[in-house]
């Protein structure tokens, strides 16, 4: 009697301060944006009550009836985040254009134990000053010196594909697991100018690190418990997370220091750092050009270099994979398109299949780069952006809230019938100049995002996917045990993926 009367009360203090806070905080929210549409809400939870008993790979289809059934602008009141999702053009460019609306949306939280005031979370002073400081670092000199690495790293991809070609069964492959480690490979190489050979050694401790630093994200976006600090911080996650970052910070900082130790004795020596042991150019790390950085005329600390390391190894790593793996599925589905890629590929480098691609080669393969750009309409590799409104403001004529998180879906904007007619249809012709395309605002295809904050790093992306995918093809053809008319179960992470491993056949290309 006496505990049934406890537990009585103890709710009723939790209903109590919940009704507060709902009176105090967001009715005045809500009543402020009664304009706009919105799904049935409950007082408390809002709209939790819509997510309840579904798992992550549902609430894909969820968002979508949301948009079919309250239009492409509408709100989202969940605990104690209040959302407003624009799919209006209109309003997606008066967010993404301006500078007003430069801070991250809550969601971005838990990548900061990690990425701390990287590019990619960092806002105000500190972004812009960072932004122009790093934006020398993607000149195309320096993308074209990332070329050998993508070719290496594609090299050995392949190697890989040939050892599960001799042990493939009926059951197929999954592409994902091989293409993930090896962009993993690249991005430290290119980032740090060291090799990590998670290729080679797929159960290493920075490889299983960068494992369970992914596991965690997906749980932090989708685990109740694991949403809240107050809560997640006695979980398992919270305690793995802790020893992955102990890892990962711990190896980019030893390759700083040292690699900056490097750096100022050879200028003690008054020799050239940039170069190697055989008097030939040293090729720059991404580290390379911020250890030589400088803003405000400082140079950049140990803490600010890891910062954008990590920052760069996290935006470089995992949505690479997810757009390579997208694009050999819709490569499978439409096999002409396939044969397309394969016969610009032959034009361009030969039938010599050890020929090594170069820079020029990759900006020659126009057919691959449309299948890339398509693919990254239908499967953008970041499915959500997220910004914070600071203060009070209007977005054509709608009144936003302080506080109030702003979510624009490229994935919702690519698969929409009067931006891309046939929008489930893998059409790369829908890309070339002079095509449909050219009358839509540039605000309509967004896989890099768009406006100041754009992707610093699309362009080294667009090179590294269509490295992967020419050395793939001129060894292999690419079947995929789904059809068309199968429609993939989408999980919207930070990074878009599947809610089961996508399963290849994959054949020796004869020719």
């Amino acid at each position: 009697m006496n505990i049934a009367i406890c537990f009585g009360g103890v709710v009723a203090i939790f209903v109590t301060i919940g009704l507060i806070v709902y009176f105090r905080k967001y009715k005045p929210i809500i009543d402020v944006t009664r304009d706009i549409s919105s799904p049935p809400s409950l007082p408390l939870i809002g709209h939790g009550h819509h997510f309840l008993g579904k798992e992550s790979h549902e609430y894909v289809k969820l968002f979508k009836e949301f948009c079919k059934t309250w239009g492409p602008t509408y709100k989202l009141w969940i605990g104690p985040s209040f959302h407003i999702l624009l799919g209006d053009l209109k309003d997606v460019e008066e967010v993404l254009g301006s500078t007003r609306f430069n801070d991250k949306a809550h969601e971005y939280a838990s990548l900061e134990p990690w990425l701390r005031e990287g590019l990619l979370i960092s806002s105000g002073k500190k972004w812009h000053s960072r932004r122009k400081a790093l934006t020398p670092a993607f000149h195309f000199k320096i993308l074209d010196s990332f070329i050998s690495v993508f070719e290496r790293e594609s090299r050995k991809l392949v190697r890989n594909l040939d050892k599960e070609y001799r042990m493939q069964t009926d059951a197929g492959v999954d592409l994902y697991n091989w293409v993930n480690l090896c962009t993993l490979d690249t991005i430290c190489e290119t980032a740090m100018g060291v090799s990590v050979n998670a290729q080679t050694n797929v159960d290493s401790e920075y490889v299983r690190a960068v494992k369970t630093i992914a596991m965690v994200l997906h749980k932090r976006m989708f685990d109740i418990l694991c949403r809240f600090d107050l809560t997640y911080r006695f979980t398992r996650y919270a305690r793995e997370e802790k020893k992955a970052l102990a890892v990962l910070h711990g190896f980019t900082e030893k390759v700083i220091i040292q690699r900056r130790e490097e750096l100022l004795k050879a200028q003690n020596q008054k020799g050239d750092e940039h170069l190697d042991d055989t008097g030939s150019k040293k090729k720059m790390a991404f580290l390379d050009i911020l250890l030589q950085s400088e803003v405000d005329g400082k140079p950049l600390t140990n803490l600010d270099i890891r910062e954008e390391v990590d920052t760069f190894m996290f935006e470089g790593h995992d949505t690479t994979s997810s757009a390579v793996t997208f694009c050999f599925y819709n490569l499978a589905l439409y096999p002409e398109c396939q044969q397309k890629c394969f016969e610009e590929i032959i034009q361009v480098l030969g039938k010599d299949k050890t020929k090594p691609v170069t820079f020029e080669d990759l900006n020659n393969l126009h057919y691959v780069d449309l299948c890339v750009k398509e693919t990254l309409r239908m499967f953008p590799s970041v499915p959500l952006l997220g910004r914070k409104v600071t203060e009070e403001c209007e977005i054509n004529g709608k009144i936003i809230p302080a506080g109030t998180n702003i979510g624009i879906s490229p994935l919702q904007l690519g698969r929409l019938e009067e931006l891309f007619p046939e929008p489930n249809v893998f059409k790369p012709e829908r890309f070339e100049a002079g095509y449909s395309t050219e009358r839509l605002s540039p605000y309509a295809y967004i896989p890099f995002s768009a406006g100041p904050r754009n992707c610093i790093g699309q362009k080294f992306a667009m090179l590294e996917i269509k490295t992967i995918v020419a050395n793939v093809l001129r060894h292999y053809v690419v079947e995929c045990l789904a059809n068309k008319e199968e429609e993939l179960e989408l999980i919207a992470e930070l990074i878009l993926r599947t809610k089961d491993p996508i399963m290849f056949k994959i054949k020796p290309r004869v020719y």
